[in-house]
């Protein structure tokens, strides 16, 4: 009831002069209300007026982490505090996505670069699924033998490429993105021999039920099998052991797929297949598969993984390296911090591990690897991990290790902090047209409609440059085409190239021109390759304006021309932007003007073109990638660029809102570029004095982030140590520097030309002086005394 001394004439005000209606009741049992005016000449007739009121209780959803994510954005990310949302209809949701925004904005706070990791997955994140699985299900893992995929398809079908098997039978629902040639292949038809295709891989569907596999298994004999259970099949372990049997005894690889029965909970159901596994050992036929994309926060978001002995985890590792680059690490992250809260919810277990029975292994032959992935996973330069025992610099990778800007930190947070985000705030295909137009003069579609060439160019995008480039690769292949490389690319391309048994041949460079393409010396080589080599449709590689890993740069003119030869010859060409716009030394230099491009080789005879970039280089955003690629003529990729990794819509909102930045040329942004590009011209110049005064035959660049360097005054001494000893030369000396100092370069190997080795300079501060300090002390250990004469 409402005390008969209380005053209401201001509210009776309040209604006078607003639309709000207070509510008083006439009674304790009445529901109909009555307005505070009402109630007032009520009780003014000695009348009794009741009110109701209503008891809300909150509780902070994980207070301690809340607290810490504000003063994190307080501290470093005080830009995107006003996106910062944390209203969730769902407890769930926000017990995912609030401990990762913390984890998150702890990693991005203090504009330091994303760490170096290897291209088999983050060690934390591959170590957490070890836990995970020992924890949980009691198989005992490290992270050796745990390798990381960009997605479940990609695992299938670089698995499938590293094998290279005659026959491959795999589940029907796990098909839906390999190639087409595959699933097409008249191999098992009885039709032409594939011995010596260049992709003889030959796929059959096969059914979900494990009887009928088992049977198809048994009589086939295929090499690899690609399987998955129905979830009724995962109580018992029977259909899994069943499979592994009759694997096993018909000498086939198995790849498992556990995607569907993969719980990220605290109780997770009863699962066969990991049952069986805590108390046996995965033989070494076995891989299982794992895609992770069920949670409730950032739809479409995936990663996988692979759990097998750590031979095959290697050889995996080296693929995706070769294939696709790196996994993205804010995915992996995203899914370590749910397997770290899992990991909280377990007491640890004191009791001794189950004693595991050890795997069976008969005397059946299993495939091995490709001939062309053996050679060239022999031939080529792989990520070296860090040790326990030392640490390693790194001078070998295309990535940036400068600092950060603060604008790159907050534009990825605040992807991952919005809500609701629309499709229009994803879409970049015009600011891409906007950044090849301006740096590139390149057309956009406003070229004149000119009869049959008036057409909308297609953008595709994905996960890094090098996953595209190897579909472009797979493009040329379909067409029985063959890759043109100049002498001195980059080491990735033309060994993936090799690894796919896509046909490659060279075009010469030398160290006086830069290692630049000769317009004549590339007519010579597309007349040969014609003539000689019947090659029947040419793909030409350019690296430009800036050359990767030269640092060299093609001018206006030198383009125009190596685009007319593409066009005379019918050349299908690759211009890869991917290392430019980071261009420090232009004195003399012009800038690339292709605007007319459509007018003075589309007419006669047409250019066939793709422009291959990464947005990772110019934007600063040290480990983040992002690839495009525009087709001239999409009919050409549709096929061949069904299983392509995509970047998720997070980073698709980072790289819209970094590429606006940058448009603002008065604003802090491409201040930060420049002077990104005068650190690197300052850099540049320091390893060359440093390499010079070592011993070393410098061929400076212009621009990007890497340079070449022949090691004269070392080659043919002789130099021992522990764990080497051998005369040097441009090959063993990236062994012999790593063994000795620390340090870790590209040897000749890797950069295809004779003797010279690549150096990397974007490295954080600390580690670029470092670095110096190690060429300086190889010096000291190979050549002694003589380092005064130098």
């Amino acid at each position: 009831m409402q005390a008969a001394d209380t005053d209401i004439s201001a509210l009776v005000e309040i209604e006078k002069i607003c639309p709000h209606r207070f509510e008083f009741f006439m009674d304790l049992h009445v529901d109909q209300p009555v307005s505070a005016r009402t109630a007032l000449a009520y009780m003014k007739s000695g009348g009794r007026v009741s009110h109701a009121f209503s008891v809300y209780s909150c509780q902070l959803r994980q207070p301690n982490q809340v607290k810490e994510l504000f003063e994190i954005v307080k501290n470093g990310l005080h830009e995107v505090s006003s996106y910062l949302d944390l209203s969730f209809d769902d407890d769930s949701v926000a017990g995912e996505k609030i401990p990762f925004l913390v984890y998150l904005a702890s990693l991005l706070k203090d504009n330091k670069p994303i760490p170096c990791e290897p291209p088999a997955g983050c060690f934390n994140f591959r170590n957490l699924v070890a836990k995970f699985m020992n924890s949980y299900h009691h198989i005992p893992l490290t992270p050796d033998n745990v390798v990381v995929f960009s997605s479940l398809d990609v695992a299938i079908e670089n698995s499938l490429r590293l094998f290279t098997p005659a026959l491959a039978i795999v589940d029907e629902h796990l098909t839906r993105h390999l190639p087409k040639q595959w699933l097409t292949s008249s191999a098992i038809e009885g039709g032409a021999d594939c011995s010596h295709a260049e992709d003889p891989v030959t796929v059959i569907e096969a059914p979900c039920q494990p009887d009928l596999l088992i049977e198809l298994v048994r009589k086939l004999k295929p090499q690899v099998v690609v399987a998955g259970l129905a979830h009724f099949e995962v109580i018992t372990n029977a259909a899994f052991v069943n499979l592994l049997s009759a694997t096993e005894d018909v000498g086939s690889r198995l790849f498992l797929d556990i995607s569907e029965h993969r719980e990220l909970s605290s109780l997770p159901s009863s699962n066969g297949v990991l049952k069986h596994l805590s108390g046996n050992t995965l033989p070494p036929h076995a891989t299982l598969l794992c895609g992770l994309v069920k949670n409730q926060v950032y739809s479409g978001m995936e990663v996988a993984f692979a759990i097998s002995e750590a031979a095959v985890c290697k050889v995996l590792s080296q693929t995706i390296e070769l294939l696709e680059g790196h996994t993205s690490v804010i995915s992996q992250h995203y899914y370590g911090c749910l397997f770290h809260e899992l990991l909280a919810f377990q007491i640890g277990d004191h009791h001794p591990q189950q004693e595991r029975q050890p795997a069976e292994v008969k005397p059946q032959m299993m495939i091995g690897l490709s001939n062309s992935a053996m050679s060239t996973l022999k031939e080529a330069e792989f990520f070296v991990p860090y040790s326990k025992d030392s640490s390693i610099i790194h001078m070998d990778l295309d990535h940036s290790f400068l600092t950060v800007p603060s604008a790159v930190n907050a534009s990825i947070f605040e992807s991952f902090v919005r809500q609701n985000i629309t499709d229009s705030e994803t879409d970049l295909r015009s600011s891409i047209e906007k950044l090849v137009g301006d740096n590139y003069g390149f057309p956009g579609d406003d070229c004149p409609d000119i009869a049959e060439f008036s057409y909308r160019k297609e953008i595709m995008y994905g996960s890094s440059r090098l996953a595209l480039f190897n579909k472009l690769v797979l493009c040329c292949m379909q067409e029985k085409g063959t890759f043109l490389f100049p002498l001195g690319t980059n080491g990735h391309y033309v060994r993936a190239a090799k690894f796919m048994k896509a046909k490659t041949l060279t075009i010469p460079t030398n160290v006086d021109s830069g290692f630049k393409i000769d317009p004549m010396a590339l007519d010579a080589a597309l007349e040969d390759a014609y003539e000689n080599k019947n090659v029947t449709r040419a793909w030409v590689y350019i690296s430009g304006p800036t050359i990767n890993p030269s640092g060299f740069l093609y001018s206006d003119g030198e383009i125009k021309d190596l685009l007319c030869v593409c066009a005379q010859r019918a050349a299908r060409v690759v211009i890869d932007t991917s290392f430019s716009g980071l261009e420090f030394q232009t004195n003399g230099w012009s800038r690339w003007n292709l605007s007319n491009l459509c007018y003075d080789i589309y007419l006669s005879p047409p250019l066939s073109y793709f422009i291959l970039g990464e947005l990772s280089l110019e934007l600063t955003t040290s480990g983040l990638e992002f690839g495009f690629l525009i087709s001239s003529k999409p009919s050409y990729v549709e096929l061949s660029f069904r299983n392509l990794s995509q970047p998720h819509t997070t980073l698709k909102y980072t790289f819209r809102k970094l590429l606006g930045l940058k448009n603002e040329w008065d604003g802090p942004f491409p201040n930060f570029i420049m002077e990104q590009k005068e650190k690197l011209k300052s850099r540049a110049n320091k390893l060359t004095k440093t390499l010079e005064s070592c011993g070393w035959d410098v061929a400076g660049g212009h621009g990007g982030i890497s340079m070449l360097a022949k090691p004269t005054a070392y080659i043919g001494r002789t130099f021992k140590m522990e764990g080497f000893e051998g005369e040097l030369d441009g090959c063993n000396i990236r062994e012999a520097i790593l063994r000795s100092t620390g340090l870790c370069i590209s040897s000749s190997k890797w950069t295809g030309i004779p003797d010279y080795c690549r150096f990397s300079f974007a490295l954080e501060s600390s580690e670029f002086d470092w670095a110096m300090d190690c060429i300086v002390r190889f010096r000291e250990l190979v050549l002694g005394e003589e380092r005064g004469l130098l």
